[in-house]
């Protein structure tokens, strides 16, 4: 994926703000599109839903300000899973919230540094870009999955866990919804879990662009090589139920089920919360934090189309 070929719609009222964002985007590597307002925003997303890659959206501006116009985008279908980036001078926690709760996923605050917002969209991005990767690979699959009961399965490297996830969310009623967040926990498991990377290391290694590099690295290691993901399936009477365990030595977990107002500015650490409010109906983590179940409401077995 190049990041040559994403385009990311800046919404500023001030000049110098979009100046100084697409200088920033320009170096690395962006292409974008800028407007002053809420209004010019709508209009030009409902015209091109499927344009952008990910939106800069100010929270301040006359009109109609950047919040109504982050509710707007998520009760839009069509536009509800784009990331918004809020760029905002209020850093408050009630402000924070209140933002969080109307779906804004990534946060930055003014005046912008340069490294921070180019993570921040970088990871927006990438994030949005393999969410459209998997949506077209469920599209294509099999649906025959819809008869499936039970079954575990076993993986070990990211990849696997994408094709894996892909595959089991045909067998739900709404597979576009469930892949999202059954990919983010299932390369949770191999990540955090099995190859034992931390949050703080995570950070630094996406700051730098070395996540894969690590992963790939930690993998041929002689103490994670062996190491696998085990996820259970079972379609019950009125729900499908997912687990996912993996040999980590665990975490903790309650701080993640909630995106935080202490980690919104973060470049990752939203996944679990992501999956929670998007994918799920219940989840649920045991033992320690190295195994999760997850539900989905759906219909009785038998009667899928």
């Amino acid at each position: 994926m190049s990041s040559g070929v994403s385009e990311i719609l800046v919404v500023d009222d001030e000049d110098f703000n979009r100046e100084l964002i697409a200088e920033y985007l320009d170096t690395a590597g962006y292409a974008h599109a800028a407007v002053e307002n809420g209004e010019q925003a709508l209009a030009i997303l409902k015209e091109s839903s499927d344009r952008f890659s990910a939106i800069l959206l100010d929270r301040m501006m006359p009109g109609i300000n950047g919040l109504e116009v982050l509710k707007q985008i998520k009760n839009t279908e069509a536009l509800k899973n784009l990331p918004v980036i809020m760029q905002t001078a209020k850093a408050g926690k009630e402000n924070m919230l209140e933002g969080l709760a109307a779906g804004a996923h990534y946060y930055l605050t003014k005046p912008y540094d340069q490294e921070t917002l180019v993570t921040i969209v970088r990871t927006a991005v990438r994030d949005y870009e393999q969410y459209r990767d998997l949506k077209h690979s469920v599209q294509e699959s099999n649906r025959t999955l819809s008869l499936m009961s039970k079954g575990e399965f076993r993986y070990n490297t990211i990849e696997q866990g994408r094709n894996l996830a892909t595959m089991l969310a045909n067998a739900c009623d709404e597979p576009d919804r469930v892949v999202l967040g059954l990919t983010e926990l299932m390369i949770n498991a191999v990540e955090h879990g099995n190859l034992g990377i931390t949050y703080e290391e995570k950070s630094e290694l996406n700051a730098n662009g070395d996540l894969e590099a690590e992963i790939d690295i930690r993998l041929n290691m002689e103490e994670y090589s062996s190491k696998q993901v085990v996820v259970e399936f079972e379609r019950r009477d009125s729900e499908i139920v997912f687990v996912i365990s993996d040999e980590g030595d665990g975490f903790d977990w309650e701080q993640y089920l909630e995106l935080s107002p202490e980690r919104v500015f973060d470049s990752h650490g939203r996944g679990i919360a992501m999956a929670k409010s998007i994918s799920f109906d219940s989840i649920e983590y045991k033992d320690r934090g190295n195994k999760v179940c997850m539900s989905v409401n759906c219909r009785q077995h038998g009667v899928q189309e």
